[in-house]
């Protein structure tokens, strides 16, 4: 059993040619998993997602593993966008914090924090990054709100 990671656009054709290396030596189809790809990725339209190839017995089966960026902009639920003609979009929705709180549930397995609360952080410097706003707020005053427990994170 081998795993094999790579990035992807969700709702369209992973590049064959960046797949072939990848899968070629375990003999796979790059073209074949880039269509078992495209259709695991449909409801993430437009967004770039962590694809996770499982591979046995020359079997390929796809997991979609969401990045905390990929979470956040959907959270902001914009319509999908044509990467070929829109560049540098900004992302500038807001987002209420229950959906931060949801989306650090998502990522607590994968993040490095001991308690919610430091992965709720984490997930609000990633909303800073992408430019977004939390409760109508710079997502850093809201950060410093939790740290300082004026605002309150679940305990789990």
């Amino acid at each position: 059993q081998r795993r094999v990671h790579g990035r992807a656009v969700g709702g369209e054709m992973a590049g064959t040619s960046s797949l072939a290396p990848k899968v070629g030596p375990l003999g796979l189809n790059a073209k074949k998993i880039g269509e078992d790809i495209l259709k695991n990725s449909k409801d993430w339209k437009g967004i770039r997602i962590k694809a996770k190839l499982t591979v046995k017995n020359r079997v390929a089966t796809v997991a979609i593993v969401p990045t905390a960026s990929a979470l956040v902009i959907r959270a902001l639920k914009e319509p999908p966008r044509d990467r070929k003609k829109v560049k540098n979009i900004k992302h500038d929705g807001n987002i209420p914090f229950d959906e931060i709180i949801n989306i650090a549930r998502i990522m607590r397995p994968r993040s490095m924090a001991k308690e919610l609360s430091g992965t709720v952080l984490e997930i609000l410097g990633t909303a800073f990054a992408v430019g977004c706003t939390v409760e109508g707020q710079c997502p850093r005053d809201i950060q410093e709100a939790v740290k300082s427990g004026e605002m309150e994170v679940p305990d789990s």
